[in-house]
């Protein structure tokens, strides 16, 4: 707590009326009014008031949006152990499967810690979540599992116990719910608590419970004891249950901000439930209405049992005692700081102490700087007016009585102030790319040095009386190729373009070396071309801008939302190398609606501040539309003006368009493709910023090559061309990619449904019922006015509007415009809204058969919902997998794994896979990639560019003089000694070929101790063969160092074979001279000598008597 919070709050804490108040909350049952507390005023009254007070709290607020608001700011003041969430769990009564299991994991935690004897806490929730029932306490007991260190239990008891509370039994968690068993350890998702826990045993004791993440499986703290609760709002739960007032503890203190609205609340949502409970068939029994839910009558019964504060401005309890606070609100300055800056200084003549509340550091300098603009004479003097506390608070005050000011940032710069509440699980995304790139049986892979073969599962095979676990791959002819663990490097999945199995190659024959030979010179010839681009650009002189001016911090104050960290060093980015005098050539990747637009526009406002023009480039007419529409909102305070071209404008339009752009009238223009043409000539071109470039055809790039050769480029999008990808992951652009999605975005919740017209009505009514439109694409102008018609029949209250790209060009602007503006309902159109039509209140898609789409296309799409802090809602409709093509069908699966915010990347890894790679560098190999695969054509892609940089391009690539030449890139080891993971330590196969593969990656010290502690603590200790494995590893690392090509321990020998080119420089350098060194000092131990092979000669150096790798390992370690 900074020193300005504490001594605000210890005004509050020493007052006399909030002492006065405190003794009459002590008296039980006692009834009172707060009058005149106004916005976070009360929060700070509810905190004094709670650290006096033995008792829990139970806050009830007037909808969700507020509570969650005064729980942040009683987060901040107290902590957030002590003050809990409690929500509803499901939106309508008796739609079971529409609950959130994020919301029950939070009401069954606030139950626990009710039922738990931790001191008391603060419960901030809503009618809402009053108004459902819950498990009596003596149910909750009965059915919780309690486990404490040093308990004798069996695990097959827990085992039994667990099934009974209807848990799943799974091999690794992820959701509440579901339970594990390996070996001694038990892992278990339990309802009460956002982490799950995993007890280990020794024999029949339990010897520690900790709780771990799911994402990574990896322990987050130790726990003493622990309790499982099972799902509270199961069907066997709901015979017996009791309202909220009756669970919770008898001396709590009820603080109700508006009763009348309670009351009325309660009532209509009792009346709803008796309405679905009507509509329910009767052949299933149900509970009554009045077993499930509360409603006015017996809430008010049950309250006269406690004492209640009431806030609202009149009460409705017959009250004992009534306070009446003093309380401005804050008031408004419009924006306009030397108002702020008056209203500071008469505040501070008055007596009044002002504290401003920044939510960061960033913005509390804002304020210093915007102050010191104001008035640079006598800034010193105000900087003592004011203390700013860097804290977010939901709304301004000022307190007469107490004689301080209380000024949010969020309310001065007008912008939209942001809750968070705990998601204490949202699903997490359980599907990476690591297992993409999985390999399952019968996969088809590429190995460097054979070819294509198909993979045969992970085998144990017997090397001279010990075990050894290996990869079998199989060849044409049913030929069998073992591949160590060592190499695993050497293998990767072959994906290329779908449906076709590649050609598998017949081991030991040429057409493998010579395909991959042809590859590397194809690949060359263009990253040659490339690079020589790249160089050319980087070797011209770019316009240099000025650093930030005030116009600049301005614009940035007065967005309406929070920049998120990824937005803001991205912005920084994008500055730095406007400021630098090379030309910026740069990928800005972000999610749909994660704020891209922003970070151009501040791009493109420095740029214009600078006296240069900016020329933003679109796919779509629309968007040309809606970016100008966009930019002039962010931009209208600021002296800049804006132009747009696209096939609505008239002829005249545009004439007098490109007039004004020649002679510089127009700071900025927004076009689509034709602004690439010969006729738009540009006074002084200093920006171009190409949105949605996935949209954009080669050709139109090759004409913005010529224009952009020394002008500064800001590309962005949200789903990469693998092609822009390969080229920033190459580092020929520099790539910054947003992936926090702004605070209070729900992911999108994607369902795959078939054409159901009940479906399509409730959904549509749902999202008008709560004020919000819905887009329904439908891809055929035929039977669009049908679809149109259908929904209208569905629906008869919505008012529904048609769109689509062979409407008269003002037609469709003026409908997008009524749409954007409210006033229609549905919107059924053609795919021309996917790019870039920002409606924030459309909280709902429906998209008419859509397997027939590309992947971007339908996360474009499903990108136009969900941009508000409303949960967003994404339907496809297509017809059953079963008759959809396979591709199709991986794209729908995809967008259904991927409802995570921000994952547009992964995303377009996943296309990559699907299509095939396409065309990574130019328009033309991709022939080769289906050929290779497209992980093998990268490895090749990457070999080829390094050996441009280190020869052709020698130059341009400064060389690391402290970085030691590698003279070996992979090693070789043969060997008799058992290294793996032994069955019984590792049981499921793919996690174990899973963790083969992590450990190949490794490549330090420090990343190898992290695995082996993320072993021991996911399966429980070491056994000897693995402790073995993971000292290979270090060997193989000193060896590759000391340019050994192949090392054989066999037969209690060691030997070791150094690179095989005799003209390598390697026996020059200084490695070989201490090899050398090291067998003249030690001759005892080892022996040097060459050996005639099929291959040449070869130096080799031979140990004898090395009977464990641990011994292996000490003597390479004295190399």
């Amino acid at each position: 707590m900074s020193k300005a919070s504490t001594s605000l709050q210890n005004r509050y804490d020493k007052s006399a009326k909030i002492n006065q108040i405190a003794e009459q909350l002590d008296v039980r049952e006692q009834k009172i009014h707060l009058k005149g507390l106004i916005g976070s005023s009360m929060s700070f009254v509810v905190k004094s008031l709670f650290t006096k007070s033995e008792n829990p709290y139970l806050l009830i607020l007037n909808d969700k949006e507020e509570a969650a608001y005064y729980l942040n700011d009683l987060e901040q003041l107290i902590n957030d152990e002590d003050v809990l969430f409690y929500p509803g769990s499901y939106r309508n009564p008796y739609q079971i499967d529409d609950v959130d299991n994020a919301n029950i994991l939070l009401r069954a935690e606030v139950l626990n810690r009710i039922n738990s004897r931790k001191k008391p806490a603060i419960i901030v929730t809503y009618p809402e979540a009053i108004f459902e029932k819950v498990v009596t306490k003596k149910e909750l007991d009965k059915n919780t599992l309690k486990v404490a260190v040093g308990d004798q239990i069996s695990i097959d008891f827990i085992n039994e116990v667990l099934f009974e509370y209807e848990f799943k039994r799974v091999d690794f968690i992820t959701e509440p719910g579901e339970f594990s068993v390996r070996g001694g350890i038990i892992d278990v998702f339990s309802f009460s608590n956002d982490n799950p826990y995993r007890i280990e045993f020794f024999g029949n004791e339990v010897d520690s419970i900790r709780s771990f993440d799911v994402e990574t499986q990896l322990s987050i703290e130790k726990q003493k004891k622990i309790s499982i609760i099972p799902n509270v709002e199961n069907k066997f739960f709901q015979e017996d249950r009791e309202s909220f007032l009756e669970y919770i503890n008898p001396k709590t203190v009820l603080f109700i901000s508006n009763t009348e609205g309670l009351f009325s609340k309660l009532d209509k949502l009792f009346e709803k439930a008796g309405v679905a409970f009507e509509k329910l068939s009767k052949d299933i029994k149900h509970s009554e209405p009045e077993l499930l839910f509360l409603n006015q009558a017996s809430f008010i019964k049950k309250a006269f049992d406690f004492t209640v504060v009431e806030l609202a401005s009149k009460a409705i309890f017959r009250t004992q005692k009534t306070f009446e606070f003093h309380i401005q609100p804050q008031p408004s300055f419009n924006k306009q700081f030397d108002l702020l800056l008056n209203n500071l200084n008469d505040n501070h003549s008055n007596g009044i102490k002002n504290f401003l509340f920044c939510s960061n550091e960033q913005q509390a300098k804002r304020f210093h700087d915007i102050f010191e603009s104001l008035d640079e004479v006598n800034f010193e003097s105000i900087a003592k007016r004011y203390d700013t506390v860097v804290m977010p608070l939901y709304e301004g005050f000022i307190d007469e009585e107490l004689q301080v000011a209380c000024y949010t940032d969020h309310q001065i710069f007008e912008r939209y102030h942001q809750f968070s509440i705990k998601n204490g699980y949202s699903k997490k995304q359980t599907i990476t790319l690591k297992e993409l790139n999985t390999l399952s049986v019968g996969d088809y892979v590429t190995h460097i040095d054979h070819g294509i073969g198909r993979f045969g599962g992970l085998q144990k095979i017997q090397v001279e009386g010990k075990t050894q676990e290996a990869i079998k791959l199989v060849y044409a002819d049913n030929d069998i190729v073992y591949v160590s663990i060592h190499s695993l490097h050497k293998i990767s999945k072959f994906n290329g373009k779908d449906g076709t199995p590649p050609k598998i190659y017949k081991l030991g024959s040429n057409a493998w070396k010579i395909l991959k030979q042809k590859t590397k010179a194809r690949v060359k010839h263009i990253a040659f071309n490339l690079i020589q681009l790249y160089a050319k650009r980087r070797l011209e002189k770019g316009f240099q801008y000025k650093p930030d001016s005030y116009l600049q911090m301005e614009l940035e104050s007065s967005f309406i939302y929070e920049d998120t960290p990824d937005q803001i060093t991205s912005t920084q980015d994008v500055k730095a190398d406007m400021e630098s005098d090379r030309p910026m050539d740069r990928l800005v990747c972000g999610d749909v609606g994660f704020g891209k637009t922003e970070v151009a526009i501040r791009a493109a406002f420095k740029a214009v501040d600078n006296g240069k023009q900016v020329a933003v480039l679109v796919p779509t007419t629309i968007l040309a539309y809606q970016h100008f529409r966009t930019f002039s909102e962010r931009l209208k305070e600021m002296p800049v003006t804006i132009g747009y071209m696209n096939r609505f404008r008239s002829a005249k339009q545009k004439a007098e368009t490109l007039k004004e752009l020649a002679e510089g009238k127009l700071d900025i223009v927004i076009g689509t493709h034709q602004l690439v043409n010969k006729n738009v000539v540009f006074r002084d071109l200093g920006l171009l910023i190409i949105d949605e470039e996935q949209k954009f055809g080669v050709n139109v790039k090759d004409k913005l090559k010529t224009i952009s050769a020394n002008v500064d480029t800001l590309t962005l999008t949200a789903t990469p061309i693998p092609r822009t990808l390969q080229f920033s992951l190459m580092a020929a652009r520099d790539l910054s990619v947003i992936t926090t999605p702004p605070p209070n975005r729900y992911p999108i919740e994607t369902n795959v449904v078939g054409f159901n017209e009940e479906l399509i009505r409730d959904a549509i009514s749902y999202e008008i019922q709560r004020n919000g439109q819905v887009f329904f694409i439908n891809n055929r102008i035929e039977n669009i006015k049908e679809v149109a018609g259908m929904i209208q029949r569905l629906v008869p209250g919505a008012r529904v509007g048609i769109g689509h790209g062979q409407m008269d060009g003002k037609k469709l602007e003026e409908l997008m415009l009524a749409f954007m503006n409210g006033e229609f309902d549905v919107l059924v159109a053609t795919t021309i809204i996917e790019s870039g039509l920002d409606v924030p209140n459309a909280n709902t898609i429906f998209i008419n058969n859509a397997n027939n789409f590309g992947l971007s296309d339908l996360h474009q799409m499903r990108g136009r919902v969900g941009r508000s802090n409303k949960k967003a809602f994404c339907y496809f409709i297509c017809p059953p997998y079963s008759a959809m093509t396979d591709d199709a069908r991986k794209r729908i699966q995809a967008l259904e794994q991927f409802s995570d915010l921000g994952s547009g990347f992964n995303i377009a890894m996943k296309d990559l896979e699907i299509r095939g790679a396409g065309d990574l560098l130019g328009g033309e190999q991709s022939g080769f990639i289906n050929e290779i695969g497209f992980e093998t054509y990268q490895k090749i892609m990457n070999e080829a560019i390094d050996e441009l940089k280190e020869n052709e391009f020698k130059d341009l690539y400064p060389e690391d003089e402290t970085i030691e030449k590698e003279f070996v890139k992979d090693i070789q080891i043969d060997t008799d000694f058992e290294l793996l993971f032994p069955d019984e330590y590792i049981n499921n196969i793919s996690e174990r070929l899973n963790l083969y593969n992590e450990l190949s990656l490794i490549k330090d010290e420090e990343a190898l101790l992290a695995y082996e502690k993320k072993l021991i603590d996911r399966f429980g200790p070491l056994p000897k063969q693995a402790v073995s494995l993971l000292n290979s590893i270090k060997i193989k690392w000193i060896a590759t160092k000391f340019g050994i090509e192949k090392l054989i321990m066999k037969q209690g020998k060691m030997i070791a074979y150094f690179v095989s080119d005799q003209q390598s420089d390697y026996y020059q350098s200084n490695k070989f001279h201490k090899v050398l060194q090291f067998v003249q000092t030690h001759q005892t131990l080892g022996k040097m000598k060459e050996k005639q092979t099929p291959n040449g000669l070869r130096l080799l150096l031979t140990f004898e008597n090395v009977k464990s790798v641990r011994k292996a390992l000490e003597l390479m370690e004295m190399l």
